[in-house]
């Protein structure tokens, strides 16, 4: 038996989403279990290192299956990559331990938000980013996500329909940065909520448009009430871009 990892890239805007569903095979684990299935002639279950909801694109989704046949990994990129469709791409494969887990052994995963921060709607990146008019104080915002550095309770950025055990996530850092016409905001953390990324920006924007205080925005947080922070913010510009994991699994660093 192989444990074969692969880096996953994708543009989420077709798609239900990264998890398989019962009621509908439009979502990224289902097109990739259901390609490799039919290529190893065997059944193939895939396990992500996160979920991404609908809409949501990715550059560093991780996953992981076992499998009797053996191929290279070169042989595993290029072989479902002539198969897959146009938007979704494997980029490199390995040979993994069997004690590699993609989701249980990641130490950290890391999303960026791309807002387009201008008056005309998005062209060439229409499916990549989300955009926004008026006028934002990156300060003011970048200041304000300090505020959720460290392990807190992050209920009031939760999504409704979220069933984790808990709500103690640990953010390692965030940062708000502007690039000319677009807002990025990047955060990392050992784990996320449903929505947690898209909520956390739709909090900020309110306190860089000056429509709240940053004041508000820690009391919104401590409420631990999903009902007092902002609304969630549109799926298109989130990306899964990085999955850290121990040095101890050789894994190639990005």
């Amino acid at each position: 038996m192989r444990n074969i990892r692969l880096l996953i890239q994708y543009e989420g805007t077709r798609y239900q989403g990264w998890q398989r569903q019962q009621a509908t095979d439009n979502t990224i684990q289902g097109k990739l279990e259901t390609l490799l299935t039919r290529m190893c002639g065997e059944t193939i279950e895939l396990c992500g290192s996160g979920r991404t909801d609908a809409g949501v694109n990715a550059t560093g989704q991780v996953v992981h299956f076992d499998v009797t046949k053996d191929r290279s990994d070169r042989s595993w990129v290029l072989g479902t990559n002539t198969k897959l469709p146009a938007d979704i791409a494997v980029t490199w494969s390995r040979h993994v331990d069997e004690e590699f887990h993609a989701r249980f052994s990641a130490r950290a995963r890391r999303y960026r938000y791309i807002l387009q921060n201008t008056l005309h709607r998005a062209g060439i990146l229409s499916n990549g980013v989300s955009v926004y008019h008026g006028d934002y104080d990156i300060d003011r915002m970048h200041q304000a996500a300090q505020l959720l550095i460290g392990e807190n309770d992050f209920a009031s950025f939760k999504a409704a329909d979220d069933q984790s055990r808990t709500s103690m996530r640990c953010v390692h850092f965030i940062e708000v940065k502007r690039y000319g016409p677009f807002i990025v905001f990047d955060i990392a953390a050992n784990a996320f909520l449903n929505h947690m990324v898209r909520n956390i920006v739709g909090s900020l924007l309110p306190v860089g448009s000056g429509a709240k205080s940053i004041e508000w925005f820690e009391e919104a947080f401590l409420a631990k009430d999903r009902s007092k922070a902002g609304p969630t913010a549109l799926p298109n510009g989130l990306y899964l871009i990085d999955v850290t994991y121990p040095l101890e699994f050789g894994l190639p660093r990005r």
